[in-house]
């Protein structure tokens, strides 16, 4: 008898179903069956604007059902997110994967729980610390969240940051890529799961040297706890 299909847990900031996302990590998960839940399921547009960030919080940017983006605070989304591990697991996940590179408090779960921004952050480490990195990121906002976020990858001077958001015209993409081609960086990290597959290859195109795409390196880990 075949073992059983693991089930992985999935859950975004924004709604789900993620059909921007999840398709393509699908490929690195090793056949997972995908269980998705979002914080912002069932919310109406009037009750998603009013989860705006307030002043002090930390910026999020996600994309709704209807495949436009929002940007919320963050303090708003954590008991939501709670209750979607409780429903995931509930479920029979073999594990969850908080699909924000954003940092998040410690949940409750008694399955291994995933975070993007950990497994992003100590990927990129282990692979560019000591080098001139440039990050993007989705918003201008978040430009200072990222600099001390990275601020340990780099010597002084080394890191650079640009904004282009995943959920606009690409456009906005290659030109924060021009930015840190100008730069001269020797890594790229694109610090938002939103990034995808092509934007990864048009960002490449402008600055030559390797580019880690968040939703891939949480993907091929996550693969490394359901295998």
């Amino acid at each position: 008898m075949s073992p059983a299909q693991p089930k992985v847990g999935l859950i975004t900031i924004g709604q789900s179903p993620r059909a921007d996302m999840v398709p393509e990590m699908l490929a690195w998960l090793e056949g997972a069956e995908p269980l998705e839940r979002g914080a912002l399921d069932g919310l109406t547009a009037e009750e998603i604007d009013a989860l705006r960030p307030l002043s002090g919080d930390h910026t999020l940017v996600t994309r709704l059902g209807d495949g436009s983006s929002a940007v919320i605070g963050k303090s708003h989304i954590l008991p939501r997110m709670q209750r979607a591990i409780d429903e995931l697991e509930a479920a029979g996940v073999s594990a969850t994967v908080l699909l924000c590179t954003g940092e998040f408090p410690p949940f409750r779960h008694n399955k291994p729980l995933l975070p993007a921004d950990q497994l992003l952050g100590h990927g990129v480490k282990a692979l560019a610390r000591g080098a001139r990195v440039g990050v993007i990121c989705p918003l201008p906002e978040q430009q200072e969240d990222m600099r001390q976020k990275w601020s340990d990858l780099t010597g002084e001077g080394d890191l650079h940051v640009a904004a282009g958001s995943p959920y606009g015209d690409v456009d906005g993409v290659v030109q924060a890529a021009r930015r840190l081609a100008a730069s001269r960086v020797e890594f790229v990290v694109l610090d938002c799961m939103g990034f995808t597959q092509a934007m990864k290859r048009r960002v490449q195109q402008e600055v030559q040297v390797p580019v880690l795409l968040a939703r891939s390196v949480v993907a091929r880990l996550a693969a490394e706890v359901l295998g």
